[in-house]
Order: structure tokens, then sequence, then C-alpha cells
């Protein structure tokens, strides 16, 4: 990052080199896991959820990187993933493994549906085949808004 930007005290300022065009392979990372509702992909509890279980995980001291995957399973909800460390009392917990190719976009969160194709895209031109895609949101918006930037990051697993 050229410029160093002061924390919000919420999201910390992502930086999106570590994540552009990546392959990762995860073998039973361990998440925090809840679900939101959501009305035509928009998410109506998020910050809720997230803040709830961003507290416990503080709690249980199981803080990991800043990485929260949603899984956006209809157009009436998501389950989110939050990374955590080690097993979260009162949470339920997930693991997921695979592999994964990773690519940042910036922007305003209605062009998800065109990330969401030029990802396939990009796993295509890796002769690649795609079996599940996961949106990182990498700050809230209100933090996005202070940061002048807002990164998504696509997590497409891949066979």
């Amino acid at each position: 990052m050229s410029e160093i930007l002061k924390s919000t005290g919420c999201c910390e300022p992502f930086n999106p080199e570590p994540w552009q065009e990546k392959e990762i392979k995860w073998e039973n990372k361990l998440f925090v896991k809840d679900h939101v509702t959501s009305f035509l992909h928009i998410p109506l509890n998020m910050g809720k959820k997230v803040v709830k279980n961003m507290a416990l995980i503080e709690k249980a001291g199981a803080k990991g990187q800043q990485l929260m995957l949603t899984d956006e399973k209809s157009l009436w909800g998501s389950d989110i993933y939050i990374d955590a460390t080690r097993e979260v009392a009162g949470a339920k917990m997930a693991t997921i493994s695979g592999t994964f190719l990773t690519k940042v976009f910036e922007g305003p969160y209605q062009n998800a549906g065109k990330w969401a194709a030029e990802m396939v895209e990009y796993v295509k031109s890796k002769n690649k085949t795609m079996k599940k895609l996961y949106f990182s949101y990498t700050t809230c918006p209100k933090c996005a808004k202070a940061y002048g930037k807002n990164y998504v990051v696509l997590f497409a697993e891949i066979e």
C-alpha cells in the first residue's frame, strides 16, 4: 500500500495484494458460522451477526485474520464464515477445506453479479472448474467509505 491509512477502530485497512490472483489451499480451516437474512441478496442483519460473533471470538481469544466469507445461498439469506483460530464457546463452528482461486475487486456492492461473472471467466482462464463461490467483504460499509475503497475478494473453490 502506498499510503498508510489510519484505522477506524472498527475494520482494519485492507491490503489487497496478498489476495490478488492467488491459489490457496485449506485443510479444515476453522470458522465461526452464522446465517444472515437477506432480501434480494441485500443483507438485513449482517452487522448484528458480525458484531455478536466477533465479540464471542474475541472473548475466546480466537481472533484470526480479518477474513469473513459469505456464501450467497439464495435471494433470502446467506451463510457467513468468520475466521477463528480455535473453537469458540457459544458459536456454531464450521471448517472449510479445498483449493481456491482468489481475485480482488473494488467498487460498489451492486457490481457483485459482474464480479461473479468475471470470476467464472478467470477460473476458466486457469483451465479449472469452479465448484463454489464465496464473497469476502473486507470492511463494513462505514469503514469502506472512511478508507475510500470497497474491496471484495472472491474465493472460487476449484476441482
